[in-house]
């Protein structure tokens, strides 16, 4: 079995994080940038599989500039395989259907039997690419899965919401990803950091691809600081606080 893991490297979810208010982009160079917490969960759900069956190759593709490589040595310390990187200076700034395009013409020749990622990245939140991945190689997508197994020719899983329980399944080939109510990462050990520098990453530029040459992107017409918070308005209770509370809930239609 050969899965391939979708990565990406985003700015630290713990840090400040602020447009470039020139290009409406986000601005990845205001802090530090580390592999994506739920891809890092997809990922173990791989290496889960690669524990239970020594056969089952794992592979890491990440599409980014020079620094996304440091992402993908991360997942390789963990334990995955290899690594396959798309750079490409045309890229920048590339929306989630260019995004999409780029992974999926990447993906198209690789041969893998499942396609992993996380449900959504936590720079972008569209949650939205690994679907479109899907459709562009016609596979089938199971989405948003909280339990993930797999088996010959086949993976299965559980959705979970609101309303209750989904048991869903698919043939392979096919595109899954996880939330993260899905396994914790592990860390990467001594061992790990050391073999990820012999492990082998190939580098693919957008013109080895079979895609469209003319990016489509997404275009930015305003953007605007976000506003200093307001101070809050302090009761003091002199006999009338349960009053004014009442009254606040009902202008602010809270009630």
């Amino acid at each position: 079995m050969k899965i391939v893991v979708l990565i990406k490297q985003v700015p630290d979810t713990y840090e400040e994080r602020t447009l470039d208010l020139t290009t409406g982009w986000l601005n990845r160079d205001a802090g530090d940038n580390i592999v994506d917490e739920i891809n890092e969960r997809a990922l173990e759900v791989a290496l889960q599989q690669k524990d239970k069956d020594k056969s089952t190759e794992v592979v890491v593709l990440a599409m980014g500039p020079d620094g996304a490589a440091k992402a993908i040595r991360k997942a390789l310390s963990m334990g995955a395989d290899s690594g396959i990187h798309v750079k490409d200076d045309s890229l920048a700034g590339s929306d989630a259907i260019r995004t999409a395009a780029v992974l999926a013409a990447a993906l198209k020749d690789v041969g893998a039997d499942i396609i992993l990622a996380g449900n959504e990245s936590t720079d972008g939140r569209g949650g939205v690419v690994p679907a479109m991945v899907a459709e562009f190689l016609s596979l089938p997508l199971l989405g948003a899965l909280s339990v993930a197994e797999f088996s010959a020719g086949t993976v299965s899983g559980e959705r979970r919401s609101e309303e209750g329980t989904l048991r869903v399944s698919s043939a392979l080939p096919a595109v899954v990803t996880v939330t993260e109510n899905i396994a914790e990462a592990r860390f990467p050990n001594f061992k790990g950091i050391l073999t990820a520098k012999r492990k082998p990453v190939s580098t693919v530029s957008v013109g080895e691809l079979e895609v469209a040459s003319t990016p489509a992107r997404s275009m930015v017409v305003s953007t605007s600081e976000r506003p200093v918070r307001a101070a809050g308005t302090k009761v003091v209770d002199e006999g009338t606080a349960g009053t004014q509370l009442a009254a606040y809930l009902i202008e602010n239609r809270l009630v």
